[in-house]
């Protein structure tokens, strides 16, 4: 196989968001932004096409989430838990706040440039979803009458001064 015909590696919206978590984890207690950003951006160009639309909303939670874990697992080795942990958080999202906003603008705009837009007008194209029982309909399309005595409640047995 020569590989003629292909694009190279092409990765799913799920691929692509667990690349993008696997480079943050890795690099946050390095290098968290640099790493961020480059994750963001190496997932906007190895998704699919048709997969862009769930990347690009998804780097600020892929983002909150590593920090997340990083700093719960930083924590647990202190004095003071909570502590830690909390002070570790507000670091790391304060700190990587500029990273995080470069980083989910460069995936956006590498998304616009290879179809972001024809996506989203997919999406809103898209014919809503017919009720399923509007296909069994008598009318044609409206909603079939409830029967008679539905809401009544049924009384079984024999009255008590019969």
């Amino acid at each position: 196989m020569t590989g003629t015909g292909r694009a190279g590696l092409r990765l799913t919206a799920r691929g692509a968001i667990v690349m993008l978590f696997v480079i943050t984890v890795v690099g946050m207690p390095f290098l968290p932004g640099p790493a961020f950003v480059a994750g963001c951006l190496a997932a906007a160009l190895l998704v699919r096409p048709r997969d862009l639309l769930p990347l690009v909303v998804t780097p600020p939670l892929v983002f909150f989430t590593a920090a997340l874990m990083v700093e719960l697992v930083r924590a647990l080795g202190s004095g003071s838990a909570l502590k830690a942990f909390g002070l570790g958080m507000f670091t790391a999202l304060s700190s990587g706040a500029p990273w995080l906003f470069l980083g989910s603008a460069l995936a956006l705009g590498a998304a616009w440039f290879r179809g972001l837009p024809a996506n989203v007008k997919e999406l809103r194209g898209a014919p809503a979803p017919a009720p399923a029982h509007a296909s069994r309909s008598r009318r044609g399309g409206g909603f079939d009458p409830e029967p008679e005595g539905y809401f009544e409640p049924r009384v079984y047995g024999r009255a008590a001064d019969e």
